[in-house]
């Protein structure tokens, strides 16, 4: 008996499909896959010797901690700033509004330079903090604040539209029943935009994690110090060993992709609690 081909309900998704999965062949596993190779070429004893090197091993933690520190910075004020444009009303809420991308648009290098000349000990900010003898620029206290100012769209721009579906009728109804407004955000409006809460985390830890542009005017680059993992690997390019900074690049993506696959387990998670709930 011959069996009749179902035809898809979508027109040309054969044809879709493939141009889909040959871009994403192009654009994204090839260049893994041929860092992978790289690496394999010098060997597992190579390998750990290049990654566990002491400045590799300090970059790598110091990228790692200003990447959370930043994520978790962000949670709360891309939050709060999402709430401030979909729940209020206030003049110039447009132009707010657009300057939440102005991280997007930017060169990264120009928002490295600016922040550097803000912070710097006699820049505008810079010198307030000296004042109390507090230095910002070219310390890890500067490679936070850079990858706050970069990644903080990807918090606002994941929640702002779950709030905007959210409507305010809920909150009413806590408030009637005599909920506090702790308790309506805990109760009410956390287990709604934690799912976009993860996914925007996710997103802008990926994006920290190899944020150079930004980081490397401010950072300082000092080894052991201040010196991030993507100065390490342009370092082993610019002395021609490309093995050494695949090697590196590797273990640095090997890392970030168990971090957002936790992440993304946990996305799942919540949103198959909530459909239990539901």
């Amino acid at each position: 008996m011959r069996l009749l081909k179902t035809p898809s309900v979508l027109p040309g998704f054969n044809l879709s499909l493939g141009i889909t999965v040959l871009c994403l062949s192009l654009l994204v596993v090839l260049p893994f896959a041929m860092m992978a190779v790289s690496t394999a070429q010098m060997g597992w004893a190579a390998f750990w010797h290049t990654v566990s090197e002491p400045r590799v091993l300090a970059s790598v933690w110091l990228s790692l901690r200003m990447s959370f520190f930043a994520m978790l910075t962000n949670i709360v004020f891309g939050t709060l700033v999402a709430w401030v444009l979909v729940r209020y009303e206030f003049p110039f809420k447009g132009l707010v509004n657009a300057l939440v991308d102005l991280p997007f648009a930017l060169p990264t290098a120009v928002t490295g330079i600016a922040l550097a000349t803000l912070y710097a000990p006699n820049g505008w900010i810079g010198r307030w903090f000296a004042k109390m003898d507090i230095q910002v620029a070219f310390t890890p206290k500067g490679i936070w604040i850079a990858l706050v100012f970069v990644s903080l769209p990807f918090i606002v721009r994941a929640v702002q539209p779950v709030l905007e579906e959210l409507s305010g009728e809920y909150e009413e109804a806590a408030a009637s029943l005599g909920a506090g407004r702790l308790a309506t955000f805990r109760r009410v409006i956390l287990p709604e935009i934690a799912p976009a809460l993860l996914t925007g985390a996710g997103m802008m830890f990926a994006r920290a994690t190899g944020e150079f542009g930004s980081v490397i005017f401010i950072a300082g680059n000092i080894p052991m110090e201040s010196e991030i993992l993507p100065l390490i690997i342009t370092g082993k390019l610019e002395q021609y060993d490309v093995q050494g900074a695949s090697a590196v690049a590797l273990f640095m993506l090997l890392i970030s992709f168990f971090i957002l696959l936790a992440l993304n387990l946990s996305q799942w998670a919540l949103g198959k609690r909530g459909g239990a709930k539901a």
